[in-house]
């Protein structure tokens, strides 16, 4: 069973999420011929002040902008 795990900022809607769904099983399907009922993708929404890069939140970079 592959598992595809995405971790984003929340802010997508459920139906982007779907898609965004849709497109990762159908990409993992097209390039190693696997049945799309084997892919497993999962979606976790990480808050913008849990998630650094280069030492600053991402809401303390969307802050400064």
């Amino acid at each position: 069973m592959p598992l595809i795990q995405v971790k984003q900022t929340p802010g997508k809607t459920a139906e982007q999420k779907a898609e965004l769904v849709r497109e990762l099983t159908d990409a993992y399907v097209r390039a190693t011929g696997a049945k799309p009922e084997s892919v497993w993708v999962t979606v976790q929404e990480i808050a913008a002040d849990s998630w650094s890069v280069g030492g600053d939140t991402l809401a303390a970079r969307a802050a400064q902008r």
